[in-house]
């Protein structure tokens, strides 16, 4: 996991850097760190035409130390200052954004840039609220921004994401004190352990619950998923549908029948061999799934993924008032189901509002976009309360993505993962099988991917 930090927790990294390193020996490692990332950008060195953009606080220092180095390497650099910056930064091979970074809290209308010409951001693109990822002005658009110390939560989010575009982070021997978030990366997959030789299919067992009429490949695209992230014995329950499942659960999956008024009884009845519980895909707001999520809310003493239409029949009142000892709860929105549960829409701040709702609810949140956000109340211990996910892709804005998804976090919940770990990772996963299948992604295909993905973490196995 790489921190994500606030403006503040950065704040206060820097404070404690400067216990042992002055200030001008930082500002002379980020102007080393920026001059290193600007010829990144550049053919050549020697003769490259660079204009720095330069602020009156630390960014322009940085920037300034910058623009030394790179002359010194044979660059043409021009310092240019904000307060007379021309309206258009024109006929150069580069331009160093380094006029205010996350020092900037007022609208600001940047110069323009021609596409044409790469931008290198010191930190953060300026104009860009550090916290939030908002942009209040004009900002210029980077090719690339190297992160000082640590990334910050304006990277991750809003119009930020779009505009610091390639992250490079140098640490400048600046460790930060808190990290209320942090970014899933690659490695992090590593968590989710091979299977050990001693495995029983009934130790990561899932149970899936949903399917309306005309939904029923809902379910069926869920118990892929899981499928997909090795859980072991999966059974799935279709209220009411009785032989109408046939051809869109996989053949390896359990049918649990049951007429309507029986379905509680009947899950209730196999639930105690499984691990964990999706609830929700496909599965309908009529009273039968009224009852159902009430009686497995309450009820259930497994895990619980509330995903889809469970999510616009629960209230936060009968998740606080479900029982911690029957196992942990994740609740995967996306921004029109979140505006359901809490009656306002997420905002730009998405981590503000899984962190909200995670408080309102006890539960786990993954609030689903272009960042997804994972916030808990009681994370795991070293783990950040709050985790970022950027690894979708608008590929996966297809129909039954969301189903797999959850699957995905069901399985991970059944192999023992705890619930802010298992919904980050799953997430992760989602969507690096979805920019793997780039434009072929489809949610029949996500599974296959997903389960590559996986192989692809193993370490070798030694061959006899």
């Amino acid at each position: 996991m790489r921190p994500v930090l606030t403006a503040a927790e950065q704040r206060a990294a820097d404070r404690a850097a400067m216990r042992t390193a002055t200030h001008e020996t930082l500002v002379e490692r980020a102007g080393l760190a920026t001059s290193i990332a600007a010829a990144d950008l550049l053919p050549r060195v020697y003769g490259a035409r660079v204009a720095v953009l330069c602020g009156p606080g630390s960014n322009g220092e940085d920037g300034r130390v910058a623009a030394r180095l790179l002359g010194g390497r044979g660059a043409a650099c021009a310092v240019v200052e904000v307060a007379s910056a021309p309206a258009l930064l024109d006929g150069v091979d580069l331009v160093v954004d380094a006029a205010f970074g996350t020092g900037l809290s007022r609208p600001w209308d940047a110069p323009v840039v021609p596409d044409e010409i790469p931008v290198l951001a010191v930190d953060l693109p300026s104009g860009v609220d550090p916290d939030t990822g908002v942009a209040g002005g004009r900002a210029i658009e980077a090719t690339a921004s190297v992160a000082m110390g640590s990334l910050k939560r304006g990277h991750v989010l809003a119009d930020g994401a779009a505009l610091s575009g390639e992250l490079v982070v140098a640490p400048l021997g600046i460790e930060p004190e808190e990290v209320s978030c942090a970014l899933i990366e690659d490695d992090d997959l590593d968590a989710v352990a091979p299977l050990g030789r001693d495995e029983h299919k009934w130790r990561r067992a899932l149970l899936v619950v949903g399917g309306a009429p005309g939904m029923v490949g809902a379910p069926g695209l869920a118990c892929d998923g899981a499928l997909a992230a090795q859980a072991g014995m999966v059974l799935c329950c279709v209220p009411g549908a009785g032989g109408d499942v046939d051809g869109h659960l996989p053949r390896e999956v359990v049918r649990v029948v049951a007429a309507e008024d029986e379905v509680v009884d009947a899950i209730l009845a196999r639930i105690d061999r499984t691990r964990a519980t999706v609830l929700g895909p496909g599965l309908g707001r009529g009273p039968t799934a009224a009852r159902t999520v009430a009686a497995l809310v309450a009820r259930a003493p497994t895990p619980l993924v509330l995903d889809a239409d469970a999510l616009h029949l629960v209230d936060a009142a009968a998740l606080r008032a479900r029982d911690a000892r029957l196992g942990s709860v994740v609740l995967t929105p996306h921004d029109g189901e979140y505006e359901a549960l809490c009656g306002v829409p997420p905002g730009s701040d998405r981590f503000a509002a899984a962190s909200r709702l995670a408080a309102e609810t006890g539960c786990t949140v993954l609030l689903k976009g272009p960042t997804t956000a994972v916030a808990s109340a009681a994370p795991p211990d070293g783990v950040p309360a709050a985790l970022a996910v950027t690894a979708g892709t608008p590929d996966l804005a297809t129909p039954g993505t969301g189903d797999v998804l959850a699957g995905v976090v069901g399985a991970l919940l059944a192999r023992g993962i705890p619930a802010h770990l298992a919904a980050a990772l799953a997430a992760h996963l989602h969507g690096r099988a979805g920019g793997a299948l780039g434009a072929r992604c489809r949610a029949g295909a996500l599974p296959g991917a997903i389960a590559a993905l996986l192989e692809s973490r193993r370490e070798a196995v030694p061959s006899w």
